[in-house]
């Protein structure tokens, strides 16, 4: 039988509590759960507050090897925002073909519908997220990117401007290459609007 030292002790039934147990020396639980969901939810709204906010300069137009853009001189540098490519075959938004170039250009309506619905989901997704996160200042400014090709006939041009414009997106801008000039610098070797490759921009319309 063990020695013990003398001094008050509780019954057998008081020693197995976690209160009580081993008197001053019972091990207390330390451990508590931690919530995930809150956490996952938390990142990915920071995540995508820092997507719509992501402004840069380099490359973001996807270059399609069947879209040839117009040059231009009064250009301004591309700005991250919606694009809509308009090629010879068909119009593209968000990586999904809107329509066919052919079977538009029979249609009389001034819009494209298919077109202005999915510019109303992108601009409802912005505000909601601006929302979210409490950023008014930095919210919905009604920019997009028209990227057509410079053989595509006016009226399909037309009604992809009008189709934006219904959908709230009143400051349009077209991508053009730039060749030196107000925004772009006089061309010189090597640069933009010299012998060497020209560089994506934007101009107003």
């Amino acid at each position: 039988m063990p020695i013990q030292a003398p001094g008050k002790r509780y019954c057998k039934r008081l020693q197995k509590s976690r209160v009580f147990g081993e008197g001053a020396h019972a091990k207390k639980v330390t451990y508590a759960d931690l919530l995930i969901t809150p956490l996952v939810d938390t990142f990915v709204i920071i995540v995508l507050f820092l997507i719509a906010n992501f402004s840069a300069t380099g490359e973001v137009l996807n270059m399609d090897k069947n879209i040839q853009l117009p040059e231009a001189s009064h250009v301004e540098q591309v700005k991250l925002a919606p694009v809509v490519m308009v090629s010879n075959e068909q119009v593209i938004f968000d990586g999904q073909v809107i329509g066919r170039v052919e079977d538009l250009t029979r249609e009389d309506y001034l819009n494209i519908p298919t077109l202005e619905e999915k510019l109303r989901d992108n601009r409802r997704k912005v505000e909601d997220l601006h929302s979210m996160v409490k950023d008014s200042e930095n919210g919905f400014n009604g920019e997009v990117n028209i990227q057509g090709n410079k053989d595509v006939q006016f009226k399909i041009i037309k009604r992809v401007m009008f189709s934006c414009a219904t959908a709230g997106f009143q400051n349009i801008n077209f991508a053009v290459l730039n060749k030196g000039g107000e925004g772009g610098g006089p061309p010189t070797p090597g640069a933009p609007g010299a012998a060497g490759p020209a560089v994506p921009a934007t101009a107003k319309p």
